[in-house]
C-alpha cells in the first residue's frame, strides 16, 4: 500500500484528534450528534431582564478575560473588532435592530471549534459590545456564512448549515439573544442519497422580501467552468422554498475562477449592488437594476474591494446593510499572515458606499461609517511644506502605531508622492503608501481623465522571518485635474486601512518587528510637491 506524504497523514491525525476530542466534549455533557457543548442560554423577553442575566453571564466573564489576554499580543488591535476568543472568520448579518447595529460573525469556540455565529452589538458602528454566541450548530455541522433581513417585528437569518444546506432562524427579542431555527431542519435541503441531483448550487445565502414573497439566493458556481452564479427561490412561510433560476443577467464584470460566495443585495440609490466574496480574487461588487417583473438582476458594473488574492493579510467576506440614507454599510473580515497565536483574524473599519454619478473606475463613494472620530486622542499638526525632490522628510512629532492620519497634497501634473508609516528609526522597516499621478488605464476618446495610481506597499513591512507579505494592493483612483490628493489613513498595530479622496480604499494587514517603527515621512520623487497639511490622532480602545 502506497504510504501517504507525512504532510497529508499529520493533517488526518489532526482533524481525526478534533473529531474526537469534539465528541468526547459532546458526551461528557451527554449531546448527540452536531449539537454544541459551548453554553447556550434561554434570555428573556424585556429589555431590563436580558440586561440583568447579562451583567453576570458566565460565557460573558470567559469572553472579557480571553480578551484581556488576547490584547497582550503586540499585533491585537485597540480599534479594530476581533472575536473575544479563538478565531474569527466572514462577518455575517449586519443588520439595525431595536435602535442597535448588530454583527454577527464565524466564531470559533475553543472547546468546540466549528462554525458558530458571534454576535456583537454598537450604537455607533465604532464601539462593539460582546453578546453570547447567537446560532449553535445542530443539526447542521457548522454555521457557515448567511444575512440578515429585518421585519418590524422579528429578524430572520438565512445561512449556509454545512452538510445540511440552507438554514433559517428567527429572533424577536430586544437583543436579539433567542434565536429558533425554522422547522429545526435546513429549508432548502441537499439532496438525500437515491435523490436526483438539484439544478442549483446550495452555498452562503441571502434574503429579502417583495411584496408577500420572501427571495432568496443560494451563492456560487456549479460544475463545469467556474463563474459567479445566484440561484434565486422563493417562499411566503419560509419553510417551503421553489427554485426560480439563475438571478445574474449580462454579468460581465468578474474574472474566470470567481465564485458569488457571501452575497448581499440591497439597493444603493437608484440602483442595487450586490456585494460579494471570491475565493480567487476577494472582495468584489456588482452594480445594476433589480428587474423585479422578471426576478433578475440586469448586472451594469462591477468592481473590487481589494486588489489581488484575499490571502494572506487581505480583505475577506463582506457582511452590508442599508444605512437608511440610500447608501450601504459594509464591513469585512481581514485575513492573517502570521500563525495564529489564540487569535487570527480581525475586522475592518465599517464603510460606508454610496452612488457616484460620474467617473469610470471608481462607481463608489467609500468612506469609513460611524463614529470613528470618537475614538481620537492626542493631536498633532504640521502645516503646509515643500517637500524637497527625492529627499525623505521624516516627521518628528508624528508617531505611532494606532493612530489617523489625515494628509493633503497639492496636486500636480504626473507628481509620484509617497507617504511612510510604521517606519523604524533607519528605515529597516516600513510601509509605503505611494500615488502615481496620471499613471493609470487610459480610456479612448477622452471623456475621462487618466486616474492616479494609488498603491499601499508592505513589501518592506517588517524584518520577521514568519510572516507572509502581501503583494502590494494597487487601485484606480479618478482625481480632477486640480484636485489634491487627500488620504486618510488608519493604523491599528497589524493593519492599515488607506481611503483615498473618499473614492477607493486599500487595506493590508502588517506585522512590524521592531519596536522603534511608529516612525511617519513623506518623499517627492522626480520633482518637488507640496504637503498642503497633515492632521496626526493618537487613537483610543475600544476595549477599554
Amino acid at each position: 500500500m502506497k504510504k501517504l506524504p507525512l504532510m497529508l497523514m499529520a493533517a488526518l491525525v489532526a482533524i481525526t484528534s478534533l473529531e474526537a476530542a469534539e465528541k468526547k466534549a459532546r458526551e461528557k455533557k451527554g449531546l448527540p450528534g452536531n449539537i454544541s457543548p459551548v453554553p447556550q442560554f434561554t434570555f428573556a423577553d424585556t429589555l431590563e431582564e436580558q440586561e440583568k442575566q447579562l451583567a453576570d453571564n458566565p460565557l460573558l466573564e470567559r469572553f472579557k478575560k480571553s480578551r484581556a489576554k488576547l490584547l497582550q499580543d503586540p499585533h491585537h488591535p485597540i480599534y479594530h473588532f476581533t472575536s473575544p476568543e479563538h478565531n474569527l472568520n466572514d462577518p455575517n448579518g449586519l443588520s439595525f435592530w431595536n435602535g442597535k447595529w448588530h454583527m454577527f460573525y464565524q466564531g470559533y469556540p475553543p472547546e468546540y471549534p466549528r462554525q458558530h455565529w458571534g454576535h456583537a452589538i454598537s450604537e455607533d458602528l465604532v464601539h462593539w459590545r460582546d453578546l453570547p454566541y447567537a446560532i449553535y450548530p445542530g443539526p447542521e455541522r457548522a454555521c457557515f456564512s448567511g444575512t440578515v433581513y429585518v421585519e418590524e417585528d422579528r429578524a430572520i437569518a438565512m445561512y449556509h448549515g454545512t452538510e445540511v444546506g440552507t438554514m433559517v432562524a428567527t429572533s424577536s427579542d430586544p437583543l436579539l439573544l433567542n434565536w429558533d431555527k425554522v422547522t429545526g431542519q435546513a429549508v432548502i435541503p441537499y439532496p438525500k442519497e437515491g435523490e436526483p441531483e438539484l439544478e442549483f448550487n446550495i452555498f452562503d445565502p441571502c434574503i429579502w422580501k417583495k411584496g408577500d414573497w420572501y427571495y432568496a439566493l443560494t451563492a456560487g458556481p456549479k460544475g463545469g467552468t467556474q463563474f459567479r452564479s445566484m440561484y434565486l427561490h422563493r417562499s411566503k412561510d419560509l419553510a417551503k422554498w421553489e427554485h426560480l433560476h439563475e438571478f445574474l443577467e449580462n454579468d460581465r464584470y468578474g474574472l474566470q475562477g470567481d465564485d458569488g460566495a457571501c452575497p448581499y443585495f440591497w439597493p444603493i440609490g437608484d440602483k442595487h449592488i450586490m456585494l460579494h466574496f471570491s475565493h480567487m480574487s476577494g472582495g468584489k461588487y456588482m452594480l445594476g437594476n433589480y428587474d423585479t417583473e422578471r426576478d433578475k438582476f440586469v448586472v451594469d458594473g462591477g468592481g473590487d474591494f481589494n486588489f489581488g488574492s484575499s490571502i494572506p493579510c487581505g480583505l475577506h467576506a463582506p457582511s452590508a446593510y442599508p444605512d437608511g440614507k440610500g447608501g450601504v454599510v459594509t464591513i469585512f473580515n481581514v485575513n492573517e499572515g502570521i500563525p495564529k497565536n489564540g487569535w487570527n483574524r480581525m475586522m475592518s473599519l465599517p464603510r460606508t458606499l454610496t452612488l457616484r454619478k460620474e467617473g469610470f473606475f471608481n462607481q463608489l463613494n467609500i468612506e469609513p461609517a460611524g463614529d470613528v472620530e470618537s475614538l481620537r486622542g492626542e493631536h498633532v499638526q504640521v502645516g503646509s511644506m515643500d517637500l524637497p525632490a527625492n529627499e525623505e522628510v521624516v516627521l518628528p512629532t508624528v508617531k505611532g502605531n494606532a493612530m489617523e492620519i489625515i494628509a493633503e497634497i497639492a496636486p500636480q501634473k504626473d507628481q509620484t508622492i509617497e507617504l511612510n508609516i510604521l517606519r523604524s528609526s533607519g528605515g529597516e522597516e516600513v510601509t509605503r503608501i505611494k500615488c502615481f499621478r496620471d499613471r493609470g488605464y487610459r480610456i479612448l476618446g477622452g471623456k475621462y481623465a487618466v486616474p492616479a495610481v494609488v498603491s499601499l506597499d508592505a513589501s518592506r513591512s517588517t524584518t520577521a522571518g514568519n510572516v507572509k507579505i502581501r503583494t502590494p494592493e494597487t487601485a484606480q483612483v479618478e482625481l480632477g485635474k486640480n484636485e489634491p490628493l487627500k488620504l486618510r489613513i488608519f493604523i491599528d498595530r497589524s493593519i492599515v486601512e488607506v481611503f483615498i479622496n473618499e473614492r477607493q480604499c486599500l487595506t493590508a494587514r502588517v506585522y512590524p518587528k521592531r519596536g522603534d517603527s511608529v516612525g511617519v515621512s513623506l518623499r517627492a520623487i522626480g520633482k518637488k510637491a507640496k504637503l498642503k497639511k497633515l492632521d496626526a490622532w493618537q487613537m483610543k480602545s475600544i476595549y477599554e
